[in-house]
């Protein structure tokens, strides 16, 4: 015993850190909501971070999280697919639900304007966590700043994309949230619901690599993640303006 305990000694306090976020990343992960909607026979099930409603309720107080700021956007207008507008000044608009198909259309846009762009203005529910992977990749590579407005709405897998500006910019009064992914896959034969529930699994334990390792390469604490992993998928985490500071997530608070 005595042995044991030396060893463990000689451990650094970073390596006991690290091992205890990526198994609780792990442990959660065993647990995430699946849930069966729109599921194409061939294809894997899509990843996605936006159940209904559009805005789901704050996480308990024994969650933790802070209450809801206000939003002002309009839920129809969060909840239409993602459009994209170019707005003056250099900023580039992104409104609504991140759809499948968002991250190419996002794409184009920088193709055909990108020298005008200098800010991704972000107000949106989330959606496809592959796309909003995506969308963040390129802002990353362009180098672009991104921005949630006071009454400005950026959640589920929005944040992921916020995370990847060069500078990262928010009202205090911003909803800025995350829960738990889950796996979308409705109409497909009941017979392969096991297959499909393993397959959603394999895809999320994935997906939750791609996103830590992400934020950490965009300059944000990874462990931000661990909020989004606590929290189901029916209610939010929205983070406060403190946590924001300390999470790394804003680097510049704006009035607006």
């Amino acid at each position: 015993m005595a042995r044991l305990v030396s060893r463990l000694a000689r451990i650094e306090d970073g390596a006991i850190l690290r091992f205890a976020f990526f198994a609780l990343l792990a442990g959660t992960i065993s647990v995430l909501y699946v849930d069966f909607r729109a599921l194409d026979a061939n294809a894997p099930a899509a990843l996605t971070h936006r159940p209904q409603p559009i805005l789901p309720p704050a996480s308990t107080p024994d969650g933790t999280g802070g209450a809801r700021p206000a939003v002002t956007s309009s839920p129809d207008l969060l909840d239409a697919p993602l459009d994209i507008a170019l707005e003056g000044g250099g900023v580039l608009r992104l409104t609504g639900t991140i759809d499948p198909g968002a991250a190419d259309r996002f794409a184009a846009e920088i193709a055909a304007r990108g020298e005008y762009v200098e800010t991704i203005l972000l107000d949106s529910p989330g959606g496809s966590v592959e796309d909003a992977l995506a969308i963040g990749r390129l802002i990353g590579e362009s180098g672009l700043k991104t921005r949630v407005a006071d009454g400005g709405l950026c959640a589920s897998s929005c944040p992921i994309v916020f995370a990847s500006g060069t500078e990262r910019q928010a009202g205090r009064a911003a909803a800025i949230g995350v829960h738990q992914i889950y796996a979308a896959a409705l109409g497909a034969d009941p017979v392969d619901a096991l297959g499909v529930a393993g397959m959603a699994m394999a895809n999320a334990q994935s997906m939750t690599a791609e996103i830590t390792r992400h934020l950490g390469l965009s300059g944000v604490d990874p462990s931000l993640w661990l909020h989004a992993l606590e929290t189901p998928p029916d209610r939010l985490y929205y983070f406060t303006p403190e946590e924001m500071d300390d999470l790394r997530l804003v680097t510049q608070w704006v009035e607006s």
